[in-house]
């Protein structure tokens, strides 16, 4: 766990700056894989920065609405740069409107856009995981393997790097995707959608911090059986349709 990078007189917040390096990979693979999806590399750069701003500003405007007395005495923290005054719900819901209304408005094809995002999403896996391990969050259970790392008081299984792994994995079987691919439009990013909800299901039961329900269910792993499960009927309505 290494929160902060010092570099001379500069520290810097670790977790931050991984995602942030991981984004700026995820952008310029994604600009690399445009032309094969036949997707302008400009309007789909453009889209992701349109979904970030969407996203924090999403973010902040949905904590504050649940903590709105929180900001009154003081109305200016609205403004802080603190990354814990975000709410990830809120954030996703806003980023991802604001893609689809750019997307719609400058006429992008939808499935090959998400084809072409690919990178973009799998660094963005990658990073997160990386942004864990830096700040102790997603943290394992207790284990007595000999690659456990000490965590939080205890030798813990290290999910966030059994997750970057999985993430890496994924993306090198998906990209670079293949010149003047014939596959259908789609086909390529709910395969990975597939591959990123197994390994999930399976990693997250070796997670410490899950959220569980109906008396010791994890969350997550229904959340990715059920999106494996529509994935996997979307893929196969996908190949009835190309093989009729």
């Amino acid at each position: 766990m290494f929160p902060i990078i010092r570099l001379g007189p500069l520290s810097l917040q670790a977790p931050g700056l991984m995602l942030l390096i991981s984004l700026w990979i995820g952008i310029t693979l994604a600009e690399k894989s445009a032309k094969a999806y036949k997707v302008s590399a400009d309007k789909l750069s453009n889209l992701i920065l349109v979904a970030l701003i969407s996203g924090i500003l999403g973010a902040r405007i949905a904590y504050i609405a649940q903590f709105l007395q929180a900001f009154a005495g003081n109305p200016l923290s609205m403004l802080s740069l603190n990354p814990g005054l975000l709410d990830i719900t809120g954030g996703v819901a806003a980023a991802i409107i604001g893609a689809v209304v750019y997307g719609q408005k400058k006429e992008m094809a939808f499935w090959k856009t998400l084809d072409a995002l690919i990178p973009f999403f799998g660094m963005l896996a990658i990073g997160l995981a990386t942004s864990n391990l830096s700040s102790g969050n997603a943290f394992g259970t207790e284990t007595d393997l000999p690659w456990g790392i000490e965590l939080w008081g205890m030798t813990r299984h290290p999910t966030q790097i059994y997750t970057m792994i999985a993430a890496l994995v994924t993306l090198n079987l998906l990209w670079p995707p293949k010149e003047n691919t014939q596959s259908q439009a789609g086909t390529s990013f709910l395969t990975f959608i597939a591959f990123t909800a197994g390994y999930i299901l399976f990693l997250e039961a070796f997670r410490g911090d899950s959220t569980l329900i109906f008396s010791g269910i994890r969350s997550m792993q229904v959340i990715a059986l059920i999106v494996l499960a529509i994935t996997f009927w979307m893929l196969d309505k996908a190949k009835e349709k190309k093989v009729s």
